[in-house]
């Protein structure tokens, strides 16, 4: 497995309860500041295999990335039960977390 992979990995695993990160912070701790995509393809093919918390994860925009549907629908029922604030669109409401888009 290459270094930038276990990093991802180590880094999804490592997000409390009741809190999300985005495909790009991932990408730039784990030492590829342009690997958010590549986080997003770590994510959909080693989820079930290393047990990651999948739905901590989320775009640039803090927004759920799933279409509508049963994953999106679950992605936003597991958050709400750990505390995240997340509109019925998927937009999370940000805690003492400002959106990097909008400073």
């Amino acid at each position: 497995m290459k270094p930038f992979t276990e990093n991802v990995i180590k880094l999804i695993k490592s997000i409390p309860p009741g809190e999300v990160r985005s495909y790009g912070e991932i990408a730039k701790q784990a030492g590829h500041p342009r690997g958010a995509r590549q986080v997003a393809r770590i994510l959909h093919s080693m989820s079930a295999k290393y047990d990651l918390p999948w739905h901590r994860v989320v775009n640039v925009h803090y927004h759920i990335s799933l279409p509508e549907g049963e994953g999106r629908d679950t992605q936003i029922m597991l958050l709400r039960q750990e505390g995240v604030k997340v509109d019925d669109q998927g937009q999370i409401q940000l805690m003492n977390k400002v959106n990097p888009l909008e400073s």
